[in-house]
């Protein structure tokens, strides 16, 4: 049989490995065995940390929303479904950008769905 030599490919995974893990405290950073572990667990709250950050500016959203929409005397829910009724396409996000530096035109907004 022929022997196959695997060094280089064996060395570029590693490096590939430990390449990722740039930062990270004590033999997390620099042998194999930690740093993939380490990247594991690293990469699965990476994942679940950009969905709570979604999470939380639409959360956001809705308060702004919800706050601009009380000065003026309705409430969020009331205020989505007139919008929804009347077919405004305006998303959560823009809605509340509006509400927050442009109140004046969420105002003309407001009196458009009632």
């Amino acid at each position: 049989m022929v022997r196959v030599k695997r060094g280089v490919i064996a060395h570029k995974r590693r490096e590939k490995i430990l390449k990722y893990t740039k930062g990270f405290k004590w033999g997390r950073k620099s042998k194999e065995r930690f740093a993939k572990d380490a990247l594991l667990h690293a990469w699965s709250h990476a994942f679940v940390g950009r969905k709570l950050k979604k999470r939380n500016a639409r959360r956001l959203w809705q308060t702004k929303i919800g706050a601009g929409a009380r000065t003026h005397g309705i409430s969020y829910s009331a205020l989505m479904g007139k919008l929804k009724k009347k077919d405004v396409a305006l998303d959560r996000k823009i809605l509340a950008a509006i509400a927050e530096l442009h109140p004046e035109v969420f105002k003309k907004i407001l009196e458009k769905v009632k």
